[in-house]
């Protein structure tokens, strides 16, 4: 089968693609970075250069392929950015309809169910409201928790402050994943192709308070007794903006931070529980913690 993995060589994208590679068949990596033609080649894989933002190339891409796996790439310069992560969902439709694609994986978020609220994930829910108005594809939206190495961002506090600390709420439990374990849920809906119309998948690796989170991830450098110290919103942007993100950037992280304090974030996937954890619980990311702290 042909398949086409959005994301370039991404934390979730390489291994999808490789796996999909590794099972014979053929894979087209869509990259923003013609640097990486070398890299996605010595995959297995066929590199395709070009934007996201740009509907005749995602139409040229897509065309012919069996299905593809869609997912918004990071955008921190965005001057709105829920905007333009529900124009990249509108411009994956247009190009999706123009090529007659009939199957999608969409990579999307717990949270997603929330127009609003949620930060970026609020950007995701017209991503999906977009492939789901797509007439005769079957979409499958995978909704995984937080990743593990969004907790690298925390290195600088832990350095230089000895917490670790986010506006999520006192001993709030974490919906938490590998990206392996998303490209392993992935390869499987994109090899099966079993899926049907519209429909949602949620993803976790592990559930962690705040506090398990520190004491697994300061075990890992020595530090124990690492503490998690509760921010209020105002503090979060505050500190978000001291270490440099831009102010719409910075919004939108401490907004949905107070969407996983309030517990909204997380209430449809506790209705729609994945039957089995992804197989990389989070002390087996641990040294990847403590090595990136070591080299900080």
């Amino acid at each position: 089968m042909k398949f086409v993995v959005t994301g370039s060589l991404g934390n979730i994208s390489k291994p999808l693609a490789e796996k999909l590679v590794a099972a014979g068949h053929n894979v087209t990596v869509v990259s923003s970075k013609s640097e990486k033609v070398a890299q996605i080649e010595a995959l297995g894989a066929k590199a395709a250069i070009g934007s996201v933002e740009d509907i005749a190339f995602l139409t040229k891409i897509f065309t012919g392929a069996d299905a593809i796996y869609t997912m918004v790439p990071p955008n921190l310069g965005a001057g709105d950015w829920k905007k333009y992560i529900a124009g990249i969902g509108e411009n994956y439709a247009e190009a999706i309809h123009a090529s007659g694609v009939k199957n999608v994986v969409n990579l999307s978020s717990l949270g997603a169910h929330m127009p609003e609220g949620c930060g970026p994930v609020s950007g995701l829910y017209f991503v999906e409201k977009a492939l789901n108005n797509l007439e005769g594809v079957n979409v499958k939206h995978l909704r995984p928790g937080f990743f593990y190495p969004n907790f690298l961002a925390n290195v600088g506090m832990v350095k230089h402050a000895g917490i670790m600390g986010g506006n999520y709420g006192e001993g709030t439990t974490l919906v938490i994943v590998h990206p392996d374990d998303i490209a392993e849920v992935a390869a499987e809906e994109l090899l099966g192709l079993s899926f049907k119309g519209k429909s949602v998948r949620y993803i976790a690796s592990d559930e962690k308070t705040t506090h398990e989170v520190a004491a697994i991830l300061g075990k890992a450098i020595g530090k124990p007794e690492l503490p998690w110290v509760n921010f209020n919103d105002e503090e979060t942007l505050a500190g978000l903006l001291q270490a440099g993100l831009p102010e719409e950037i910075a919004k939108n992280y401490a907004e949905m931070g107070s969407a996983m304090r309030s517990g909204e974030m997380a209430s449809a996937y506790l209705k729609n529980k994945p039957t089995a954890f992804g197989k990389t619980k989070l002390e087996a990311f641990a040294p990847v913690f403590a090595a990136v702290f070591a080299q900080s």
